[in-house]
């Protein structure tokens, strides 16, 4: 079983900073790749992808956040960090972490998700 907790969350006001945590523990073999999806509020709005570390692509961010937001990974506490600066209020929204897992064995690639926390920024 494995568990992916975020932390880090919070009320902030635009301009300011924050910086998110998110833990997988458990049943690890290997980890593909990490990163942070994100959910606005309001009807229809989808999940979008913020930012990502990936083992064979690298890392990526949104057009959005490009410049503002740094993923970094601590490959030996399999914890990924999202450092977010000079926010604005449309970054409010619940953020969500994942890692990708693979099987050695079968080389299955299987994610898992946190339970999102809440980014709100507001003045």
């Amino acid at each position: 079983q494995v568990h992916v907790v975020e932390s880090g969350g919070g009320l902030v006001q635009p301009g300011g900073s924050l910086r998110l945590s998110c833990a997988a523990s458990g049943s690890i073999f290997s980890i593909d790749g990490m990163g942070w999806y994100r959910q606005a509020p309001g009807p229809g709005n989808q999940r979008e992808l913020v930012a990502f570390v990936s083992s064979g692509v690298g890392h990526g961010y949104a057009d959005s956040v490009k410049g503002r937001f740094t993923i970094s990974i601590d490959n030996a506490e399999d914890t990924v960090y999202l450092r977010m600066n000079s926010l604005k209020p449309e970054d409010t929204a619940v953020y969500y972490c994942y890692v990708d897992l693979r099987d050695p064995r079968s080389q299955r690639l299987d994610r898992y998700w946190g339970q999102g926390t809440q980014v709100t920024v507001s003045s």
